[in-house]
Order: C-alpha cells, then structure tokens, then sequence
C-alpha cells in the first residue's frame, strides 16, 4: 500500500491554521468514505475507520478531519464545499464533497447533452469555490462538433474536453486537473462514463454499465461517493448520478454563470424592476434586439426562485406556510361572504 504524507494528500496552510493548542493531542486524516454510520480516513499511517461525532451527514468525502483514534472530533473548514438541497421534500442541506480544485461536469455527446442541466452544474460549482469543467464524453460521434460549440458558448470561464471515454490515452488529458495532491470531482448523469473514467485516472477496475437506446441514460454504476488516488499523484472523487439536483444557498453561483443577465438587470431604469412592462428595462431590451434569449432569462428566474425557496431555514418555510394557508382562508371566507351578499 502507497504511504502518504499529509501535503500528497492535500494538506495546506488553510487546514494548519485551524489546529489549535487544544487539538494537539488529535491526528489529523482525509475523508475517502462516508458510511451511514462510520467514517474512513486516510493519513501518513494509512487508512482508519472512525466513528462521527454526531451526524455523519454533516461529513462528506474530502473533508478533513481531527481524531483520537475512535471518533472522528473536529471537521476542518473546508477550502471548496459542494452542497445541494436534500432530495426529497424535506428542508435542509446535503453535502456531497469537499476540498475540491476542479469539479468536472460531465455529460455525452448524445441525448444526454442538456444545456439547462449544465447550466444547473454550473451555478452548484460556481458556488462551491471550485472551478468548472466540462467533460463531453461520446466525442467520436459524427455530431460532437455541435455539442462542443453549444457548451463552449455556457461562458468564457468554462473549459471543455472532449474525449473518448473508453480510450485510456483520451481518459488521460483530466490528468492535469488531478496531480500533485489537486482533487477532481466528477458529477453527471448515469451513464456518461464517468466510472469508466475514473478507471483510467485511478488504474482501478470497477464495473460499467451499458446505456439505454431511447434516453441515453444507464443505470447507477458508482453507488456512493468516494476518494480514490488518481495515477498522477492527486485525488479523484466519484459521485453517484444525481437524479434530483437542487440548488441551495447558490444565489452568487446562479449570477456567476448568468453574468450577461445580471449585468443587464444593474442597467434597468428601477432597481426593483420585474423585467415585463416597466420603462427603461435593459432586459426588455435586449430580448427585443435578439442579443438576449427569453428561454435563458426564464431559466435564470428559475432557478433564482428555486435557490431562494430552498435556502429558507425550516423556520421561515414555516412562518411562509403559514402566511399562505391565512391567505387562503381569508379568501375562501371572501368569497363566502359575497355570495351571502355582505
């Protein structure tokens, strides 16, 4: 088994700082697993099972952590943190990673190519502190020229590769994204290659599946998140295909990814302009010059109405709950009264 030492595994300045006097006694490790209710760890002495101090949702894959060597006791503040809304319709916030350099987005040449879906990504990653990449796998198809061009106009900041998959030199060009201790996060759909991807990056074997003909979809390969050392000296970080991918606390990320949208609105002649009828709106303008697609500022709104509802804490979705359900009644009981005629 390789040793590494802290620095192999990520370690910096921005960790050291947080460990205090009164953490000496502890060791720290890098978080390769989160199990429903233990922990692996990885350090200069190998791997270690821990137990969670507390809920071992409030863990995620890459963070660091402090140990006595039974429970895991101090998460570190991470660098780079990937958070989405939990699945479901419960509040709250699920993390997926942590300590990420590069998070790579990846999707194929194919019916899976989504630029709303990608759009999406790009407001979670945005918001992380990571950077964004694309990934398009599937790139020996006659049509991935198109497919390239479409992802390449989502912002001057975004980088695309375009690759074959299934060939390991091709898999090989992500490798700068993953050396020297840096962290790369693939996430994306099921079966858009990233497990064979990750086979490549991390000379492992791990079981691939094949896709379905009418949506370009394949079953979940990787069925929980995991760190793995990559063939470059860095760190890869695989995550299951989400199927449920909403935004939270992602206000910035979503502006960072609408820039063009965002610059327009501080030119509106109000500064609460709503951008349908009003006076002076750059927005309406541009839509109507062509400079501007209505389908983009749509997605834009969208999004920003989805973050803003997702990001209440369990005590404002209440006292909104609450506002609606008066709203309602003071309604029906409106209408009662007039057909009672008061």
């Amino acid at each position: 088994m390789n040793s590494y030492t802290l620095t192999d595994l990520g370690w910096s300045d921005h960790f050291a700082h947080q460990v205090s006097d009164d953490d000496a006694a502890l060791t720290p490790v890098r978080i390769t697993e989160v199990q429903r209710e233990t922990l692996t760890g990885l350090g200069p002495d190998g791997f270690i099972t821990l137990a969670p101090k507390g809920n071992a949702g409030d863990f995620a894959v890459g963070d660091w952590v402090l140990h006595d060597g039974v429970w895991a006791l101090k998460v570190l503040e991470p660098q780079s943190d990937m958070v989405r809304k939990a699945a479901g319709h419960r509040a709250g916030r699920q993390r997926i990673a942590a300590n990420i350099d590069t998070i790579a987005i990846v999707t194929s040449c194919n019916a899976d190519f989504n630029i709303p879906r990608l759009e999406r990504y790009l407001a979670l990653v945005a918001s992380t502190g990571a950077l964004p990449l694309i990934v398009l796998t599937k790139a020996d198809l006659d049509e991935a020229q198109d497919y390239i061009r479409q992802a390449q106009g989502l912002g001057p900041l975004v980088t695309v590769v375009a690759l074959n998959a299934k060939d390991p030199d091709e898999a090989h060009r992500l490798l700068p994204w993953c050396k020297d201790g840096q962290t790369l996060a693939l996430v994306g759909s099921s079966g858009v290659g990233k497990t064979t991807l990750r086979n490549a990056l991390t000379g492992n074997l791990a079981d691939t599946q094949g896709i379905r003909e009418d949506d370009a979809r394949g079953r979940h390969t990787t069925t929980f998140r995991s760190m793995s050392a990559t063939v470059a000296g860095g760190w890869l970080i695989d995550t299951p295909g989400m199927r449920e991918l909403q935004l939270t606390d992602a206000a910035e990320g979503i502006d960072a990814v609408f820039s063009d949208i965002d610059d327009l609105i501080r030119q509106c002649r109000f500064s609460d302009c709503t951008h349908q009828s009003e006076p002076g709106c750059a927005v309406r303008e541009a839509i109507e010059a062509g400079k501007l697609d209505p389908d983009r500022l749509e997605r834009y709104e969208k999004l920003l109405r989805e973050d803003e509802i997702n990001s209440e804490s369990i005590a404002q979705r209440h006292e909104r709950t609450r506002n609606l359900e008066k709203t309602y009644k003071e309604g029906k009981a409106r209408g009662r009264n007039k057909r009672r005629g008061r």
